[in-house]
């Protein structure tokens, strides 16, 4: 791997884990993640399928993509023990994580994008929460489908991605015309449902019964359960978050 590829890479980890550490936020975080994939992998294509047929491809955020980042913002452990509390109602202290982390994750694209235009890299970012069609409800940008493909972790039963540092945080992704180093992903079962059936706290979880032990999700019904959430929040900003299924014992790390 070129040393250019390798001084890329740091300065892409140092520059998110330093402006996780300097955020001026109510919310506190826990150290992030952050692993690349490369552009050209064909799991990208099979998002298509999988996702929906509108999904992007990197090429189509960034054309002459050859490099996708993926990071992990995860959330304090009293944000968690905060939405533990009331099986139904949503916490403040959530509430505002979601809040905050997005806008800090927009911030720390932009600040990667200009760092890395002083190195003539181009980057570019979906939003980290957003870009999706409501009708169906369907992702343009999967930033939990890039997790995943990076090998920054596997899906759990919810559906959500559970990391090492578990999957209480919100996730975010750039793509850039430059190569980085790319470790090899072996998938690695993370989720004690799919593992050996002894966990289904997610499902239980659920406040409207939207998630099943057959792995499916009612995606209309979590949809609205969200926009109930948006409406009470809506002086924050756009709340559009539940976070009941991610409040278990993947909420921290990977329970193997």
């Amino acid at each position: 791997m070129p040393s250019n590829a390798l001084s890329l890479a740091q300065l892409i980890i140092d520059t998110v884990r330093r402006d996780v550490t300097e955020a001026e936020t109510v919310t506190a975080y826990r150290g992030p993640l952050v692993r690349f994939a490369d552009a050209s992998n064909p799991r990208f294509s099979e998002l298509q399928r999988l996702v929906g047929t509108d999904h992007m491809l990197p090429k189509d955020l960034l054309v002459g993509a050859e490099s996708v980042v993926s990071c992990l913002i995860p959330f304090e452990i009293g944000v968690v023990k905060a939405n533990i509390r009331d099986r139904r109602a949503v916490a403040d202290e959530w509430a505002l994580a979601y809040v905050e982390t997005n806008e800090l994750i927009g911030r720390i694209a932009d600040h990667l994008i200009a760092l890395l235009a002083d190195r003539g890299v181009r980057a570019a970012a979906e939003p980290a929460t957003g870009n999706f069609s409501s009708d169906p409800l369907t992702s343009r940008w999967s930033h939990k489908s890039v997790a995943v493909i990076a090998g920054l972790g596997s899906f759990g039963l919810h559906q959500m991605v559970i990391t090492d540092a578990g999957c209480a945080g919100r996730l975010g992704s750039l793509v850039l015309d430059a190569p980085l180093p790319v470790a090899p992903v072996h998938h690695r079962e993370r989720c004690l449902w799919f593992y050996d059936g002894s966990c289904r706290a997610c499902v239980e979880r659920c406040p409207t019964d939207a998630l099943s032990e057959d792995g499916a999700i009612d995606k209309e019904r979590c949809w609205e359960r969200c926009l109930e959430v948006a409406e009470a929040y809506k002086h924050l900003g756009t709340v559009e978050v539940c976070g009941k299924c991610v409040v278990g014992p993947c909420s921290f790390e990977s329970p193997l």
